[in-house]
């Protein structure tokens, strides 16, 4: 089952290594990552997404309450939400295909944001499924590197950011 958590955390130091711990200790790995803080500079939102068993899930949720720094644990992964992902993809690209390029950087929204004498750096946010698609859709043309920022995700409607679940 894969689950996705949205964490608000105090923003402190080593909060991140003690959540992530709590993962590790129990053998599980975590597919995403993301932390930023909110705004309120004191308080940071994790989105973790985890592939696991439920009942271990309701553990690992109930320890990380437990954690000092942990404000709030919710699965957000049946409730309505957005989520999102960036993903910058440099690719080979020279004069004979940098028109293709542009015209699937186009069809899936994304942006060119650098230019180079062979290759391109192209820029693209959406859900997974349509990161990992445009991935695919840049292979044939080479992928030099590539970075994903992991997924970012909000509850839909209006919400108590500090609210008890």
């Amino acid at each position: 089952m894969r689950s996705t958590f949205s964490v608000l955390v105090e923003n402190n130091p080593g909060v991140l290594a003690r959540v992530a711990g709590l993962f590790s200790r129990r053998g599980y790995n975590i597919e995403s990552l993301a932390v930023s803080r909110t705004d309120d500079p004191t308080i940071s939102r994790m989105t973790i997404v985890v592939e696991s068993d439920k009942d271990v899930l309701e553990q690992v949720t109930n320890q990380l309450r437990k954690l000092v720094d942990v404000i709030r644990v919710r699965d957000i992964t049946s409730d309505p939400h957005v989520d999102r992902e960036l993903v910058l993809i440099k690719v080979n690209a020279d004069s004979t295909t940098r028109g293709e390029i542009m015209q699937i950087a186009e069809i899936f929204r994304a942006r060119i944001v650098d230019v180079g004498d062979y290759t391109c750096i192209i820029e693209v946010t959406g859900d997974e499924g349509k990161i990992d698609a445009i991935e695919n859709a840049f292979k044939s043309f080479g992928i030099i590197e590539l970075v994903r920022t992991g997924e970012v995700a909000m509850q839909r409607g209006v919400q108590t950011v500090l609210a008890e679940d």
